[in-house]
C-alpha cells in the first residue's frame, strides 16, 4: 500500500518528513491493517514497526475525536517506550483533533483516572498500569477498536503476559496488532482465544 491511499493529514506530514514510500515490511502489513486484520507482525529492528503503529491508529481513528472513551490502546514495555510512543504519535497528530495519553506506574493513579475521564482517543500505556486502571474502573474500554502490543517480547520478560492476557476477554469487537522482532510460540494462546483470526505476517522468513 502505497501512503498516498491514507488520510490527507498523514500524506502532508508524511511529505513534509521526506518520507515518499513504505518500507518493504510497512508495504506488506498497512494495507492488511488497514483492512481491519488482527495480525502478528514480525520484524527486525529498523524495518518501520513503531511508524506503522501510529500510521494505522491514526488511519484507523480517520484523525478524529470522538465522545470521551478511548478507541486505540498502545501497550508498551515501560515509562520510556511510553514517552518515547507519545513523541511518534505528536509528530503525526498536528493536522487532526486527536488525543493521546500515556499511562505508566511513576504517574499519579487518580490524575491518570481524571486525565481518561475527560476524554482521550489514544492511551500508550505499560501494562500494570492499564490492568490496575481497568481494575479500579479508571478506563473504559467498551469503544476499544485497536488493540496494539508494541515490541511484545518484553510480556515474556516481566511476567505481564498473563495481565494482557485477561483484558479482551471483556472487549467487544476490536482489531490486535501485535509487533515483535520474533514470534513466540507462547503466542499461539492468543492465536487459541482472542486472536483466533489472526495473520501472522513474518519478514524473517
Amino acid at each position: 500500500m502505497s501512503f498516498k491511499k491514507l488520510i490527507p493529514a498523514l500524506t502532508d506530514n508524511l511529505e513534509l518528513r521526506g518520507f515518499k514510500e513504505p518500507l518493504a515490511f510497512q508495504e506488506k502489513i498497512l494495507v492488511k491493517i488497514k483492512g481491519g486484520a488482527s495480525m502478528f507482525a514480525i520484524a527486525p529492528t529498523g524495518s518501520g514497526k513503531t511508524t506503522s503503529i501510529v500510521l494505522s491508529v491514526i488511519q484507523k481513528l480517520k484523525g478524529k475525536a470522538v465522545e470521551d472513551a478511548p478507541r486505540a490502546v498502545i501497550i508498551v514495555k515501560d515509562k520510556q517506550a511510553a514517552l518515547d510512543m507519545e513523541s511518534e504519535f505528536s509528530a503525526f497528530i498536528k493536522e487532526t483533533d486527536l488525543r493521546v495519553y500515556c499511562v505508566y506506574e511513576e504517574k499519579n493513579i487518580d490524575d491518570q483516572k481524571e486525565a481518561i475521564y475527560s476524554g482521550v482517543d489514544i492511551v500508550i500505556a505499560t501494562p500494570k498500569r492499564l490492568s490496575k486502571l481497568y481494575f479500579v474502573n479508571g478506563i473504559n474500554l467498551n469503544k476499544l477498536q485497536m488493540f496494539v502490543v508494541d515490541d511484545a517480547e518484553f510480556l515474556f520478560k516481566n511476567n505481564t503476559f498473563t495481565e494482557i492476557t485477561r483484558l479482551p476477554e471483556s472487549i467487544g469487537k476490536c482489531q490486535y496488532l501485535v509487533f515483535a522482532e520474533k514470534f513466540d510460540n507462547r503466542f499461539e494462546i492468543w492465536q487459541d482465544t482472542f486472536m483466533n483470526t489472526s495473520q501472522i505476517v513474518n519478514s524473517n522468513l
